[in-house]
């Protein structure tokens, strides 16, 4: 069967403009600036990219312009969020034809199906697709999840190739590489243990944070796929600490800002312009502003506030 992508590919944002349109420049020049930082893929309207917040119609424009601003570099892996079995089948034959490398697709949402209608769902996208797809596993947004096992028969019916693990817990990595081996490639899909989940096997990361430390996130996987040095890895990952500590914990603890316009800013603070989100998220104040940057100025200590 064909098997998925590896690295790091990060869950990337969508770009609008100062009226809240989908400003497909943008998107291209956000795909060049996370490809000059060494990224493996991108996948676009996903969760980061406010895929809930899109229309079909939108999303395809995403997609298209990102593949555009890829220009056959890297794989693009456009995101499929919604109920409608015959909505997600038309939104992936679209991504097709448009020159998506891949899909990954959301358990279907709200509704909450029973998991033999939801397998039954991801089938069906296989099937419009052309090929085996990635699972969009994320119990919080979905409501439910697939178990390992499930997966697993996915994979042995040749419509899952990969997927996207958002538990946290890196063991759900490990016990799917275990049952499935190599014919599903497990990606890492939350922000505070991609070392852990490198090390017991995980094939990538793709996740929010990444786009925040492109450059490190491919450092850090490489330290431990490439050059099979835990030392090294740890002293790649100290220095994501301290975004990754604000990211999960401060933010929270402190009631500070959605993580959506978190992970807007820091990029713009790195100078890419990747403007706010969509309502009802909005914009950081300047005192949260001068927080985050603090956090990132510990990653990145020549980043001047703007």
């Amino acid at each position: 069967m064909e098997k998925g992508y590896r690295g790091i590919i990060p869950a990337m944002l969508t770009i609008f403009d100062k009226d809240g349109n989908v400003n497909l420049q943008g998107q291209k020049d956000y795909a060049e600036w996370l490809i000059r930082k060494g990224v493996n893929g991108l996948a676009p309207c996903g969760s980061t990219g406010e895929g809930a917040a899109l229309s079909d119609d939108e999303k395809v424009k995403v997609v298209k312009a990102t593949v555009e601003g890829a220009k056959g570099r890297v794989p693009v892996i456009g995101g499929i969020i919604g109920y409608s079995t015959k909505l997600a089948c038309e939104l992936a034959q679209k991504y097709k034809d448009i020159g998506a490398n891949g899909i990954m697709c959301l358990l279907p949402f709200y509704y909450q199906p029973n998991v033999n209608d939801a397998m039954n769902h991801l089938r069906a996208v296989s099937k419009a697709w052309g090929g085996p797809i990635t699972v969009y596993n994320n119990p919080w947004f979905a409501g439910y999840e697939l178990n390992p096992s499930q997966v697993k028969v996915l994979s042995d019916e040749g419509y899952v190739n990969a997927i996207k693990a958002a538990h946290g817990d890196p063991m759900r990595c490990d016990y799917i590489k275990y049952i499935c081996g190599d014919n599903v490639q497990v990606y890492y899909g939350h922000d505070y243990s991609p070392l852990e989940s490198f090390v017991v096997g995980g094939d990538g990361w793709l996740s929010g944070l990444p786009n925040v430390v492109p450059d490190l996130a491919v450092e850090l996987f490489k330290a431990i796929d490439k050059d099979h040095d835990l030392a090294k890895a740890k002293k790649v990952w100290a220095k994501i600490l301290p975004i990754a500590y604000y990211f999960m914990y401060v933010r929270r603890a402190n009631n500070d800002p959605h993580w959506l316009p978190m992970i807007k800013e820091a990029i713009c603070m790195q100078g890419c312009d990747v403007g706010l989100p969509r309502l009802p998220a909005h914009a950081m104040d300047n005192a949260d502003k001068k927080v985050l940057f603090d956090y990132l100025k510990q990653v990145y200590p020549d980043i001047k506030m703007a």
